[in-house]
């Protein structure tokens, strides 16, 4: 006896050998990907960027808006970072609303407006402290394995400024546990030719999100650390 429905069986017939398909040659997508990462991840010595982000607090269903400029610089092992970000709508020229810093295992964040710099120590978590920072920015394929269990979620286009670029998402969870209470997981997509990303969304356990878009990155080229100089008012800072 045929079957009532030949179409349907040959439609459910093709969709479970696309999805077994997809099942087998994934994981070697993803290895062949980290692996360029690697050899990307060698030559990157600093990166430089536009930076947006959107702030999405659920509690009171709110989202902010900040931009600026961030880099990252290769220093031996470790990676130095600087961002300055304005406030919302503040007008071309306007001073920095926040200056953040990371060198020497040690970050400070400067409000310029009412003169007061946070230290934050990272000592004991330095590994952790660098993990994050070289997660869109010069990491390797090796060490994201490492410290995340790995969603590929394939391919997309993304604008880099006067370009588009095709980019992998990638789905992060933390491996290590204590971090997964305050992450729940990170979406990058990264360019695997560059070890760069040009977007991260962080999802927060009680629901919030942190949106970063990265646009007109500039690739191993000398870094203006000046321009992310914190200055305190009569060089003194509460």
């Amino acid at each position: 006896m045929q079957p009532r429905h030949p179409a349907r069986r040959m439609l459910l017939l093709s969709a479970v050998a696309a999805a077994s398909a997809l099942a087998q040659t994934t994981p070697s997508h993803l290895a062949a990907l980290l692996t360029q990462m690697d050899a990307a991840s060698a030559k990157f010595t600093s990166a430089q960027a536009d930076v947006r982000q959107l702030i999405f607090t659920k509690v009171v269903q709110d989202t902010s808006t900040e931009t600026g400029d961030i880099y990252f610089l290769r220093k031996g092992s470790s990676t130095e970072m600087g961002m300055k970000m304005s406030a919302p709508d503040a007008p071309p020229g306007s001073p920095p609303a926040q200056i953040v810093e990371f060198k020497d295992g040690t970050l400070r964040e400067f409000n310029p407006g009412i003169n007061h710099i946070d230290t934050y120590s990272t000592a004991g978590h330095q590994a952790m402290a660098e993990t994050f920072l070289t997660l869109g920015f010069g990491g390797s394929g090796r060490d994201l394995d490492k410290s995340w269990t790995i969603d590929d979620q394939g391919t997309e286009q993304l604008s880099d400024g006067s370009k588009t670029v095709a980019v992998e998402k990638l789905d992060l969870t933390p491996k290590d546990a204590d971090l997964r209470k305050n992450i729940a997981h990170i979406a990058i997509w990264v360019d695997p030719t560059r070890a760069v990303s040009l977007k991260q969304v962080f999802y927060f356990p009680k629901g919030d999100t942190r949106t970063t878009f990265y646009t007109n990155i500039r690739l191993n080229q000398k870094i203006d650390q000046s321009a992310f100089a914190i200055k305190c008012k009569n060089n003194k800072c509460s």
